[in-house]
């Protein structure tokens, strides 16, 4: 329970929050699947990227996503290296429920609750002293991806107007997707948060998650240039009709977020955290 909306938002980023053993839990798999990569087709390296690197997980949902940079030719299709991935991580984990979900390879140790992501990645080169990668693509065949310059840049949000910001917006973001089953990109909504943070001289979670949901809706959801440089758009949704979805529920999330934001200015709180409840799937703190 909470009492004011700070109180509120800083109680529910602690329950969003990952704790550490789950956080580790999944990683314990890394070494089995780094071998079985790295004897099928040599590895350069491999490395975490995504939510859980990134801290900006959410507890229950977010994925550990391994980065794989092969030695091996990379076919002309991506779903080609993906199902050679995918073929090679059964023959090591037989049990294991392994699916392909582009850009990557999922596999879902105790029955779902540890999931892991293996991304195939084909250095290319680098641009503004970070590795560029090209990975199975999910409009298109191969699409480009720099992780590290993108990790650099949300801490660098992080930092500003002061520190862990970026991250705890970007986290709110994805506990709306997640609690609400809206299909769209948490690299997207990660990378908005971290953008939007640089252009504030202060942050209130109260005020900025209607204010940064208003922004997603006034732009349609529009494609974003890359704040890095290093590769090009960065897409909302995989496809027109899950944009159409993603529409549609950000909508109601700008409704419920502007009633929450306009009962708090009018000290009516009780209605205020009623309506971030219901942005958030029923996942937000009691008012007392």
């Amino acid at each position: 329970m909470a009492s004011d909306a700070t109180e509120g938002f800083n109680t529910c980023l602690r329950w969003l929050t990952p704790s550490d053993a789950e956080r580790s839990k999944a990683s314990t798999h890394r070494a089995g699947i780094e071998a079985k990569l790295s004897s099928k087709f040599g590895l350069y390296r491999m490395f975490e990227s995504g939510s859980f690197s990134n801290g900006t997980g959410v507890s229950g949902r977010s994925d550990t996503d391994l980065f794989a940079s092969l030695k091996s030719s990379k076919p002309s299709l991506g779903s080609s290296s993906l199902s050679a991935v995918r073929y090679a991580l059964l023959e090591r984990f037989p049990s294991t429920s392994i699916t392909v979900r582009t850009p990557a390879v999922v596999l879902n140790f105790g029955n779902g609750y540890e999931r892991v992501e293996v991304i195939p990645a084909y250095a290319v080169g680098t641009t503004n002293g970070f590795t560029k990668y090209s990975i199975p693509g999910v409009t298109s065949d191969w699409m480009e991806s720099t992780p590290q310059a993108h990790l650099a840049y949300v801490n660098g949000s992080n930092a500003k107007p002061s520190q862990g910001n970026a991250k705890a917006l970007a986290r709110l973001l994805k506990a709306w997707k997640y609690y609400q089953n809206v299909p769209i990109s948490s690299f997207y909504l990660e990378m908005r948060a971290a953008a939007y943070t640089r252009t504030q001289s202060s942050i209130y979670y109260w005020m900025d998650i209607y204010f940064l949901l208003s922004s997603l809706q006034t732009t349609s959801l529009a494609a974003m240039n890359d704040p890095t440089g290093t590769t090009g758009s960065i897409r909302p949704c995989s496809s027109d009709a899950t944009k159409q979805v993603a529409l549609s529920k950000l909508d109601t999330a700008v409704t419920r977020a502007k009633k929450a934001f306009d009962a708090a200015k009018d000290g009516k709180m009780k209605v205020a955290f009623d309506n971030w409840d219901l942005l958030f799937g029923g996942n937000f703190p009691a008012y007392y």
